[in-house]
């Protein structure tokens, strides 16, 4: 390899963060730098060095055309060299989630963090300027999810405040190491022009490569005779490229210009339509602009050798020429199927306010890009709104369609200032119009949501927001949206007043409405449909649904689901399955930047620390709740504050156990009866009866709530032992015991064993939390169990699906969950770990 000259001391920082990434800490490296400033080529001297330690590198470059295509920047990365980061199965998994971004990339940092377990990496993303959005996102969520990984990500870029790698930057919470390349010296352009010549600069050639003033791809492409010294830079290049051009056929030389009108990539194909020439004619064209150092042959693409020289090329061609050629060029990439989206740029380079069809195909391009790049396509639409004229009827149709746009790439904020400056002129329809898209975000001003003058129907679905939004009773409609919408606002308000069994019902008929204008999110109201369940004696089924959502359902809903999980995990004393779904809702909330429910996920962890005996914890997640306030002053010895659990708000997890500790008969009496409110309510009725007490104790054991089953054979068990049954107390509490114990649940584990050994009970070891395993068959779940043991027995996912009456997505969930606590990678390996598990003794 030819020697990095001048570049030790940024070479050397780059070393130092691949011995950090190979000792466990992962680490973040930019280098930035003016085009032909060397930033290609520090990266191939890392990756030289990278591959000497024996790290396993990953590398890929990024397009300027990538923004069109999902991950299209970052997919080469995770498919390069002889024993890729993903194999080809897995990559195809992830092509089905292009549309649900954050599943995706949870997917992916969990697939490159098992791939990289005990193995030191190096990924390398060159040109992340132009990174496509979803690698963008990606990259943010995969870097901060894999912090001890033994990996150095080092991504290169052009100085653009604001842009891909400043996101990055801000974003992740590992160390980064900023590297900004400064012109090299005059001694070090010498040293690398006299690399390149294979022998000592002479005097004359030293004179002009001080022209280049220290870019080292300028000095080369000097001693290529593609650079003419120049007191301009451009000047220079386009000079030094126009004389070599000059020697090639003129054939080639309009080849090159017609490929850099593309840009920086294109297909041969493509320019041979152009040029109206078969692409066998253009084979020796094309091999003269090659070995003339213009063009690289890909493969299937071919790709100017450096974006300046695709810049010094395009300068020869006239801008009148330019704008025909873009015009053809969409013209043709439209009528060869390529899409819209393809056209788009260079629809843009030619189109002229008023534009119309030049709007309707940047429109075409904006939905075909949604539904995978939303970002994208939301930048297409503004562009196409752009080139609408001010009073033309088709300004406010673009308008809505930029605040529909912008919506669904989850960017609210730029939706509502977008939509603010259509209102100042809009009729009544399109005010009406513009507020139903904001609507279903839930974040107006219920002022806002009243239009004189609207259609009827839009007036109708308005006032179903109005309802949702509490400021008017849920009435009847008889536009269908409408209906549904006021069918969610009754499901809302029987549920704040613990009408649950009507609740679900409820939701269920709004789920089954017509959806359209102002309609809620699907996810949003099946949220609330699935709460309702697990309140009314469908807790399994509905937390597996939940789980099956986080997978499969809509992605930019994740911190939704995610508290509901934790809620759902919580209520069936799965803590550490809690805790994670809480965690994981922050962590996402964070990514898409809506906290709104980060009160809701520290309330569930500040109620798991309770449990666990965490006081110090708790304070700090407390914040304002009143209810994990009153909890605390209990922990820290406050006779009076159980009294104040009796105000306990509907939404906090597993109120009726709340309810319960402060004997708050009214409050349970109004709930709509379930198992688990019966059998609270029969135990504040039985007081300190034992025989009644035993018969609430059996309703609990139906609900799947082990935390108040506990809670409940503890008051048993105090029952029986007050009255002199010192048999039936010490077993109801030692159940009690047992079960928190499993469960990680210390502080009431711990109180439950001081009345046992005040009573005289003996044990020989007393282990109120037992460290449940993290790791190894142990630490699955029985239903994990079930799923490893099926398909160690040859079932497919659906086949076992079948089995356990399960959908086929959910057997995929847990067997990935299985693969990750057994360190196995495929079935096979699992079916060898399950048989020699279970495999008979020696003669047996």
């Amino acid at each position: 390899m030819v020697p990095l000259r001048g570049r030790s001391e940024e070479l050397g920082k780059l070393l130092d963060a691949l011995r950090a990434a190979g000792n466990g800490r992962a680490s973040l490296a930019v280098v930035s730098g003016e085009p032909g400033i060397g930033k290609s080529a520090l990266l191939a001297a890392a990756v030289e060095q990278a591959e000497r330690q024996g790290f396993l590198v990953a590398s890929a470059v990024a397009h300027q055309t990538d923004n069109i295509s999902p991950l299209a920047s970052l997919a080469p990365a995770l498919r390069s060299g002889a024993e890729p980061l993903i194999d080809t199965d897995q990559f195809l998994e992830l092509a089905g989630l292009n549309t649900q971004p954050l599943w995706l990339a949870e997917r992916l940092a969990d697939l490159i963090g098992r791939r990289l377990a005990g193995v030191r990496a190096l990924i390398v993303l060159d040109d992340a300027q132009w990174s496509d959005p979803l690698t963008a996102f990606v990259l943010r969520v995969v870097i901060d999810r894999l912090p001890a990984a033994q990996v150095l990500w080092l991504l290169a870029t052009r100085p653009s405040p604001g842009g891909t790698t400043d996101q990055l930057v801000e974003a992740v919470n590992v160390p980064v190491h900023s590297i900004r390349l400064a012109p090299l010296t005059a001694e070090a352009i010498q040293d690398l022009a006299a690399d390149r010549l294979n022998h000592a600069v002479d005097p004359s050639l030293a004179v002009q490569l001080a022209g280049v003033q220290g870019i080292p791809f300028l000095a080369e492409q000097l001693i290529a005779g593609l650079y003419l010294s120049d007191n301009d830079l451009s000047a220079g290049l386009v000079e030094g490229v126009r004389r070599r051009t000059a020697e090639l056929s003129e054939t080639s030389r309009e080849l090159v210009r017609t490929a850099a009108v593309f840009g920086s990539e294109f297909q041969l194909e493509d320019v041979a339509v152009l040029m109206a020439a078969p692409v066998a004619r253009l084979a020796a064209p094309l091999e003269e602009a090659i070995k003339a150092g213009l063009l690289v042959d890909g493969g299937s693409v071919l790709r100017f050798r450096h974006e300046l020289l695709r810049s010094a090329a395009l300068a020869d061609v006239p801008p009148s020429a330019q704008r025909a050629l873009h015009g053809a060029i969409a013209n043709q990439l439209m009528a060869a199927g390529r899409g819209a989206a393809a056209a788009a740029p260079h629809v843009l380079a030619v189109a002229q306010p008023g534009d119309v069809v030049a709007v309707e195909t940047l429109r075409e391009a904006a939905r075909d890009l949604l539904a995978t790049m939303s970002t994208t396509a939301a930048e297409v639409i503004q562009q196409a709104f752009e080139l609408t004229r001010v009073g033309d009827p088709l300004r406010a149709e673009v308008g809505v369609d930029v605040v529909s746009v912008l919506l669904a790439a989850w960017q609210y904020d730029r939706a509502k200032a977008f939509a603010d400056d259509l209102l100042r002129d809009a009729t009544p329809d399109l005010r009406a119009t513009l507020l139903l898209h904001l609507a279903p975000f839930r974040r107006l001003d219920v002022h806002d949501l009243t239009v004189p003058g609207a259609a009827p129907e839009l007036a109708e679905r308005l006032a179903g927001h109005r309802a949702l939004a509490g400021a008017e009773a849920p009435s009847s409609a008889t536009d269908p949206i409408a209906q549904g919408l006021q069918l969610v606002a009754s499901a809302e308000q029987a549920r704040a007043e613990g009408r649950f069994g009507e609740a679900r019902e409820l939701y269920g008929a709004a789920r089954r409405a017509p959806v359209g204008l102002g309609s809620l999110p699907a996810t949003q109201v099946e949220v609330g449909e699935l709460y309702c369940r697990a309140e009314t004696d469908d807790l399994p089924a509905a937390l597996e649904r939940v789980r099956e959502l986080m997978t499969a359902g809509d992605s930019w809903a994740a911190p939704q689901l995610a508290v509901l999980r934790a809620r759902l995990e919580y209520a069936s004393g799965n803590l550490r399955e809690a805790e994670d779904a809480a965690q994981s809702g922050l962590r996402w909330m964070d990514q898409l930047h809506d906290q709104t429910l980060a009160p809701a996920a520290d309330q569930v962890l500040a109620l798991i620390a309770l449990l666990r005996g965490h006081l110090s914890q708790a304070r700090k997640l407390a914040g304002h709740d009143p209810t994990i306030s009153a909890l605390l002053a209990m922990a820290d010895g406050d006779p009076q504050a159980v009294e104040r659990l009796a105000g306990t708000p509907h939404d906090v997890p597993e109120r009726i156990g709340l309810l319960l500790e402060a004997n708050a008969w009214r409050q349970l009496e109004q709930l709509q009866p379930s198992a688990a409110s019966r059998g609270a309510l029969a135990v504040v009725a039985a007081g300190n009866d034992v025989e009644q007490l035993a018969a609430a104790l059996e309703v609990v054991r139906t609900t799947h709530r082990p935390l108040l089953v506990a809670q409940v054979a503890e008051r048993y068990g105090r029952a029986a032992l007050d009255a002199g049954d010192r048999t039936t107390g010490v077993r109801a509490l030692e159940q009690a015991l047992d079960s928190l114990a499993a469960l990680g649940a210390t502080a009431p584990a711990g109180r439950i064993q001081a009345v046992l050994q005040a009573a005289g009970v003996r044990r020989r070891r007393w282990a109120a939390v037992p460290p449940r395993a993290q790791q190894g068959w142990e630490s699955l779940t029985p239903m994990e169990r079930r799923v490893a043991l099926l398909v160690a027995d040859g079932h497919t996912n659906r086949s076992a699906a079948d089995e356990l009456v399960v959908s086929a997505s959910t057997v995929g969930t847990h067997l990935r969950a299985v693969f990750g606590k057994l360190g196995v990678n495929s079935r096979v390996q699992l079916t060898r770990l399950v048989l020699e598990r279970f495999a008979p003794p020696p003669n047996a």
